[in-house]
């Protein structure tokens, strides 16, 4: 890809690196402050809810508002969210500033991450669209895993509130690449549409759509299950390695650099083989429910690497999946709307996760707690497979 393609998949990576900094302290210092993964659950829950909440609203802006200036804005609020809650905390105290900016950050975050999915279609013409989303999920993912990898690095050497002032700086990075690709791109951008009415009536399309779009009720059905089995990783992978499983902290970095590859390497094998459509789904589903299995179920570290490294290393195969099929249903005049909606749909079983793991009353249920929800997943896929599956409009 050109220079200029790089700008703008670098700047998805730093903004992911910087959010998955702030992803990874939340849990990670509540488990090290309260030694309770129950606490450690209900915080991930709480600082994703918001994010996941704010997809219909965030999709109708899209539709409305210049995704560019969206994306920009997004990026610079981020910085400034996380610079603002540190400063409450120096003044205040509390591990919830901590909490809180995570949330904010996580909307903002959503906001970019719409931005993006409507803008793509339009500066990546020239390409297989298959091939942009392997490029733009290598550069996710690469952020999503070296971003716990660096946070734990950080707090080697700083306490986690320099950390959290650092990540600021990241934000501003992903912006100023942001703007470096603009300087440099020849591409116009489509205006957005006026749209008269009421600000909330795109909502009333964009379900009518999700009920009777061919496919799409599916579609969400599968994702919701897939993000059920992720959201119960993220939730319990700092206390299940530094705690149940008795690792430091560098065993955890060492997991996540390992399923940075793992991702990677399956990403380029999308990228570069024209998998059927099905075929990258079902690959996809199977790899992860069979991780979340062996992850739950294995009384040692390197089982549950194994199956971590499944989880991990599928998720973004099936993200494609499941991202190239909207792009098949969904009208492109209402994309950024149903999209929106969608995507909360996919996304509410990651904080129920949280929920779930909370629920736990000593550390040695929460494997078992895996093991039930990768086993939910299953069943969630045999009931498509047997009544339905995802087809086009």
């Amino acid at each position: 890809m050109r220079f200029n393609d790089q700008a703008f998949f670098g700047s998805l990576f730093l903004s992911r690196l910087a959010d998955q900094i702030l992803l990874f302290l939340v849990p990670l210092v509540v488990f090290q402050v309260t030694q309770s993964v129950a606490w450690s659950g209900l915080a991930f829950s709480l600082e994703t809810l918001p994010r996941f909440l704010s997809f219909p609203l965030c999709g109708i802006l899209c539709d409305r508002v210049s995704p560019l200036r969206l994306l920009r804005i997004s990026q610079t609020c981020r910085a400034i969210a996380c610079v603002a809650g540190m400063a409450g905390y120096g003044v205040f105290g509390g591990i919830g500033w901590l909490i809180g900016l995570s949330a904010v950050c996580g909307i903002l975050s959503t906001q970019g991450m719409i931005a993006r999915e409507v803008i793509m279609p339009q500066i990546f013409r020239q390409y297989r669209f298959e091939k942009v989303l392997s490029y733009s999920q290598i550069a996710d993912q690469m952020g999503l895993v070296l971003g716990p990898v660096l946070a734990a690095l950080l707090l080697d050497w700083w306490r986690w509130e320099i950390v959290v002032a650092a990540t600021a700086a990241v934000f501003v990075a992903a912006d100023a690449a942001l703007f470096l690709w603009r300087r440099m791109a020849q591409v116009e951008l489509a205006a957005p549409e006026a749209a008269p009415g009421h600000f909330l009536d795109p909502l009333r399309t964009a379900f009518s759509h999700v009920l009777h779009l061919p496919g799409l009720k599916t579609a969400i059905v599968l994702a919701a299950g897939v993000n059920l089995v992720i959201g119960v990783t993220l939730a319990t992978a700092p206390a299940m390695v530094t705690g149940i499983h008795g690792r430091g902290e560098d065993y955890f970095a060492g997991l996540q650099v390992a399923g940075a590859i793992a991702t990677i390497a399956v990403l380029m094998v999308v990228a570069h083989t024209a998998l059927e459509h099905r075929t990258l789904g079902v690959l996809a589903y199977g790899g992860m429910f069979a991780g979340a299995i062996l992850s739950g179920i294995s009384p040692g570290f390197w089982g549950y690497a194994t199956g971590f490294l499944l989880v991990i290393g599928f998720d973004k195969m099936f993200n494609i999946y499941v991202r190239s099929l909207r792009q098949r249903i969904i009208p492109p005049k209402d994309f950024g709307k149903t999209t929106g909606v969608v995507i909360m749909l996919n996304n509410l079983t990651q904080p129920l996760a949280g929920f779930i793991v909370g629920l736990a009353t000593a550390p040695a249920q929460t494997g078992w707690i895996v093991a039930g929800i990768g086993v939910a997943m299953g069943l969630i896929g045999a009931g498509v497979a047997a009544f339905g599956r995802p087809r086009t409009a």
